[in-house]
């Protein structure tokens, strides 16, 4: 049995399975009628499956969904060989270290109408052969063992929550680690000692950041002793890996809690040490606001104004948005401290991190361009804008406007109900001077009164840089002064024309 890592102190023993639990099994299979069908063809051909892990998990917990994870003692070659003639869609790409994906449609059993609308589900299917694996210490890749037992693959897993299976098909419950009791009690431990499972793959340190945030479970404490002292493990990650998982952090329900994880045990300092950088000191002679504690806030206050789901792009940009604030404090005769351009800094800092964990380009692009211009608004004061200055600020935020009204908002964290009244409205003001605006000139596609073609044939010129620079100089006079007509932006142009000849 390995070593028991529970925090004994943090919780009340476990309770036993239920009758409520073996209910919540019997809807599993219920709504997962392939896992039988599935079982029977691999016992046919003399192998064993079960449904494991986030399956078994999610199915306690209420939440399962059409995605399956199963464990067998067959070879990849052995399931290739019982899926191909059964499953709609088979692939292999994960075949390398155990893992066979299929898709298989079948009837809806439980009423709704199924997922597609016609009384049919579908469902992805992973399959994997017990394994085993761990890092060395230079390899970003695992070393893949396959292993002889449904126990002994579950050992293997991260957390004990998931080290949970239903043998099938005789439809066995298998929790050789209490990871129903651990589940009761909403907290994560791993089946091996927490330095164990580490050690075989240091990213399971990430995932219980990701888990406790997805799940809102706690984290018992060798778990998070292990963490600290395991943090540079991180290391022999691949950057993809790690960007992966810590989406599915921030992306989560709770991802102040996960992040706080992170920074607390010193994973953060490892992959994102921009956040944790931000834990700037005070003294009583130069106050300013907790930056870091103002960044978790920006977060939550962002994550509600979401409406149309988790905003990755959103949520980033509200973590990152003051990461250019240690590099520019500055300490002020009066006692004030100033972050002057930090935003600017901000999006240089956000774009190298970024890039480092291998985001694509056009979220780079996106995530960084909204933090340099997140402190934008603040010079709108109470509406002494021109209309010109709205239009630069729609035209600089392009198709970014909408999630800059939400960063922008986020960003008030003050406690002085006034301030924050004052701050409000005047964004109300601003994006209803943008609405009326945009009803009257179309401001999200701003551009000059004369296209390429045009210019050339007010000027008589052909293809070149002037082209460019006339129509600079009709977008400029666009925004400044808003839109001309044919007649006028010709004029205009021919005037600006003679003078730079």
């Amino acid at each position: 049995m390995p070593n028991d890592t529970r925090d004994t102190h943090a919780r009340p023993p476990a309770p036993e399975l239920g009758q409520v639990q073996r209910q919540a099994v019997g809807e599993l299979l219920r709504v997962a009628p392939v896992a039988d069908d599935l079982a029977v063809r691999f016992a046919e051909a003399g192998f064993s499956l079960a449904l494991v892990g986030g399956s078994v998990r999610d199915a306690l917990l209420g939440r399962l969904d059409n995605d399956l994870d199963f464990a067998t003692d067959a070879r990849p070659e052995d399931v290739l060989r019982i899926v191909r003639p059964w499953a709609d869609a088979v692939w292999d790409v994960g075949i390398a270290f155990g893992t066979v994906g299929c898709r298989k449609s079948a009837p809806d059993t439980d009423g709704d109408g199924g997922d597609r609308g016609d009384g049919v589900r579908d469902f992805q299917l992973e399959i994997t052969t017990y394994r085993s694996e761990a890092y060395d210490r230079t390899s970003r890749k695992p070393e893949v063992a396959y292993g002889e037992s449904l126990e002994e693959d579950l050992l293997r897993r991260d957390f004990t929550v998931n080290a949970m299976a239903v043998a099938l098909p005789r439809k066995e419950f298998v929790d050789p680690y209490d990871g129903l009791g651990d589940l009761a009690q909403r907290v994560l431990r791993t089946p091996a000692t927490p330095e164990e499972s580490f050690s075989d793959d240091p990213l399971r340190m990430m995932r219980a950041a990701r888990f406790s945030a997805q799940l809102d479970f706690a984290v018992a404490e060798p778990v998070r002793d292990a963490m600290r002292a395991m943090a540079d493990r991180i290391d022999i990650v691949s950057a993809e890996r790690v960007r992966d998982e810590l989406n599915k952090l921030l992306l989560s329900v709770h991802p102040r809690k996960g992040i706080t994880l992170l920074v607390e045990t010193g994973l953060a300092d490892r992959v994102l040490p921009e956040v944790p950088a931000l834990r700037l000191e005070r003294d009583e002679h130069h106050r300013h606001k907790d930056v870091y504690e103002h960044s978790l806030t920006v977060l939550e206050q962002a994550i509600a104004l979401e409406d149309e789901g988790p905003d990755l792009v959103l949520r980033l940009a509200a973590l990152l948005h003051d990461i250019g604030k240690p590099r520019t404090r500055r300490f002020e005769s009066d006692g004030r401290v100033s972050f002057h351009h930090h935003e600017v800094v901000g999006a240089k800092m956000t774009k190298q991190r970024m890039t480092r964990l291998k985001y694509p380009n056009d979220m780079v692009k996106d995530v960084s361009r909204l933090v340099e211009l997140h402190l934008r608004f603040h010079g709108y004061g109470t509406g002494e804008w021109t209309d010109s200055a709205v239009r630069r600020y729609v035209r600089d935020a392009g198709p970014l406007l909408h999630r800059l009204h939400k960063l922008t908002r986020s960003d008030c964290t003050t406690r002085n109900k006034r301030k924050a009244q004052a701050l409000s409205q005047a964004y109300d003001g601003l994006e209803q001077r943008i609405e009326r605006l945009q009803e009257q000139e179309e401001l999200e596609a701003i551009r000059p009164d004369l296209d390429g073609n045009a210019i050339m044939t007010a000027l008589g010129i052909g293809p070149g840089p002037e082209v460019g620079k006339a129509y600079r100089y009709l977008l400029e006079l666009r925004i400044e002064q808003g839109p001309l007509g044919r007649e006028a932006a010709e004029a205009a142009l021919k005037e600006w024309w003679s003078a730079q000849k």
